[in-house]
């Protein structure tokens, strides 16, 4: 079984206890103890029908540059109550909760610098060893921290007080260049109104037209040619950078709408490619930010126009600029006669009719590209690392891919389309394991906007960072049982009917901010899945764990490299 394994995990240390993440909501929803059936994962029915889009993306921590590809020195999960009776043995909050070691002034500053390079599997430590799974992170520097892996205490930040717990100003501060005034980047009525908006691009007929179109013609185009060619050569491929590329065009294509093969639509200001380079250096500088042990250095430097800050500026130019011309685009498109414009219903066309202003139609695509462009290659990296370890459970996937796909399978499709998508039960069963182990957001924090108490007693003061933690979560025994640590996706198809609740496993979020974009998410990640899997053996090259690497969103360090070889089918040919 692939365990997981915490010396394969690094994090940077300033981020710690000081995660912030970014997500789509929805309206307040009414408060309570329990989850309702519509926001909970089912796997019995396939997705539920609730969300759409990719799965959020989140700031949770920075990996250091000069690290991020070592083994990091830390204790196997079993010896995580040896890690939390160390820090036991140290002061502990005034909640009686378990916390790192603490001093006078520095607070816990020196137990935290002795763990930066491991914080995952110490944060996961601590957490499984206190009773409430509730740990307070204070130290010298930062804010005062509550880090949570309890169901109870996730309901009550994300639903049940859901008021109390905006993203806050240091979160907006942080991500204000890059994203404006963006759906990710706001609070309040601006998120209502936003929300409601973008919803319509998780319709079941957006879904069906405007996705679906869009994983054909990118897969015809680009991913699957891209493996034939690597398992005739021979050569070795890097999957997680190939499944990004193939991410990030089909969201382009989503939200604005891009150049189709009638000629309609706006052609590209630059390559694709260039507009991806410019949102993995703005994001990461964004990321640098949050990690920023003093916040006046990053914000004197944006002042000056040097350094890193420069650079942030140059590509969030690059960005804006791009975007702005396919606003201009859509401008031009509108004083078309109706014939003319008939099939184009994109976010960029339809926020534009709606008559929002430019800037605040490009904060809200930049926000919408965002989500989608790496979370949903993140969870299939993983997940495909995962299938080359547990064999069986690829063969059972692929017998159901042939199921689901019938005659569509037979070169007419490239990967299962939207109701094949929704019988797959056993794909979604692995991908829900594979995230339940690897979270795309690994933890994602608010700031009470008042003093509050947690529901296990944790007390929560005004301006206090809250932290939720999915990666802990999936590693919690007290949750998943004995066999936390192991990759099992039968526990999915032996939930009850209503699925599990999103505050055991929040890796959508839940309550008024869950995730719009849940079922959009897992129709292209089995589409991806069952393209893939049905026309390749994927077989990697380094062997043992990858790292697991918390970035803007978390990725595999050093990438997936493979060495593809063509899949027979029963009847002795290969599928292309």
């Amino acid at each position: 079984m692939a365990s997981w394994d915490p010396r394969r995990v690094g994090v940077s240390a300033e981020l710690a206890g000081a995660p912030v993440g970014v997500a789509p909501g929805s309206h307040q929803n009414e408060g309570g103890r329990m989850a309702s059936d519509r926001e909970r994962t089912v796997v019995a029915g396939g997705p539920d029908q609730q969300g759409a889009s990719a799965v959020e993306g989140g700031l949770g921590a920075l990996v250091d540059p000069d690290g991020d590809r070592r083994a990091i020195e830390a204790e196997a999960f079993d010896s995580s109550r040896r890690v939390a009776g160390r820090a036991a043995a140290g002061s502990c909050s005034s909640d009686d909760h378990l916390a790192p070691r603490s001093y006078p002034v520095v607070g816990c500053l020196l137990d935290f610098y002795r763990n930066r390079r491991r914080l995952l599997a110490w944060y996961t430590g601590l957490l499984a060893a206190s009773p409430s799974q509730t740990i307070v992170v204070d130290r010298l520097g930062a804010r005062r921290t509550v880090v949570t892996a309890n169901p109870a205490n996730v309901e009550h930040i994300l639903k049940a007080n859901f008021g109390n717990y905006p993203k806050g100003k240091p979160f907006t501060d942080v991500l204000g260049d890059l994203l404006g005034g963006g759906i990710f980047n706001v609070d309040g009525e601006r998120w209502y109104e936003q929300r409601k908006l973008v919803s319509h691009e998780f319709s079941a007929r957006v879904m069906r037209e405007t996705v679906g179109t869009a994983l054909e013609r990118e897969a015809r185009a680009r991913l699957v040619p891209a493996l034939y060619a690597a398992a005739d050569g021979g050569v070795v491929v890097d999957v997680q950078d190939l499944l990004r590329q193939f991410a990030f065009n089909v969201i382009c294509r989503v939200a604005l709408g891009g150049a189709d093969d009638a000629g309609g639509g706006v052609e590209m200001a630059l390559p694709l490619s260039r507009l991806a380079a410019a949102f993995d250096t703005a994001a990461a500088i964004s990321a640098r930010r949050g990690a920023a042990p003093v916040a006046a250095a990053w914000k004197m430097k944006r002042a000056l126009g040097v350094g890193s800050e420069r650079r942030l500026r140059e590509e969030v130019k690059v960005i804006h600029d791009a975007i702005m011309e396919f606003i201009r685009g859509s401008s031009r498109r509108r004083k078309r006669p109706a014939a003319a414009r008939r099939g184009r219903d994109d976010l960029l066309s339809r926020m534009a009719a709606t008559g929002y202003p430019d800037e605040a139609i490009c904060d809200m695509v930049v926000s919408f590209i965002m989500a989608g462009r790496d979370t949903t290659s993140s969870a299939l990296t993983w997940f495909f690392w995962l299938m080359t370890r547990h064999r069986d459970v690829e063969q059972e996937v692929l017998d159901e891919i042939d199921a689901c796909m019938g005659n569509g399978g037979d070169g007419i499709l490239v990967g299962v389309e939207l109701e094949g998508s929704r019988r797959a039960r056993v794909l979604h069963a692995a991908l829900c394991e594979a995230m339940r182990l690897y979270p795309p957001v690994a933890w994602d924090s608010k700031h009470a906007a008042e003093d509050d108490v947690l529901p296990d007693g944790t007390r929560v003061g005004r301006g206090d960072r809250v932290t939720y933690f999915p990666y802990g979560m999936g590693r919690m025994e007290a949750i998943w049982g004995a066999d936390a640590g192991d990759f099992r996706p039968r526990r999915w198809l032996a939930l009850p009917p209503d699925g599990v609740s999103p505050f055991k496993y929040p890796v959508f979020q839940g309550g008024p901010r869950t995730c719009l974009g849940k079922e959009m998410a897992f129709v292209q990640m089995k589409f991806v899945a069952s393209a893939v899997l049905r026309r390749f053996e994927l077989r990697p090259v380094a062997e043992g764990s990858p790292e697991f690497v918390p970035l803007l969103t978390a990725h595999m360090a050093g990438g997936l490299k493979v060495m593809v070889r063509k899949r027979q089918r029963r009847n002795g040919t290969c599928d292309r």
